[in-house]
């Protein structure tokens, strides 16, 4: 349990931010950090959507519960944070 920097590339926002989360938070959590300094400010809210997290520049997303600690994420690394419509 420590705190860890990473730098969020939200979707649809123009601004990186340093978001400081933990090494126990989720991805789910990751997300939830990066919309606060986003969502409501830059970027509209998306009801019903999903933020999803992966590595910037990469393909798939990391997995929801996945924690910090396990990702292999190194500090400050960006991570792009996704809309993800729900499924049909």
């Amino acid at each position: 349990m420590a705190l860890f920097p990473l730098t969020s590339n939200f979707e649809g926002d123009f601004v990186l931010q340093l978001v400081a989360v933990d090494t126990d938070n989720t991805m789910d959590e990751v997300a939830a950090a990066a919309a606060v300094h986003s969502v409501g400010r830059r970027v509209r809210a998306r009801p019903g959507h999903i933020l999803r997290v992966r590595r910037q520049g990469g393909a798939e997303f990391l997995p929801r519960t996945m924690k910090v600690a396990d990702s292999g994420l190194k500090p400050t690394e960006t991570v792009e944070i996704i809309w993800q419509a729900p499924s049909a």
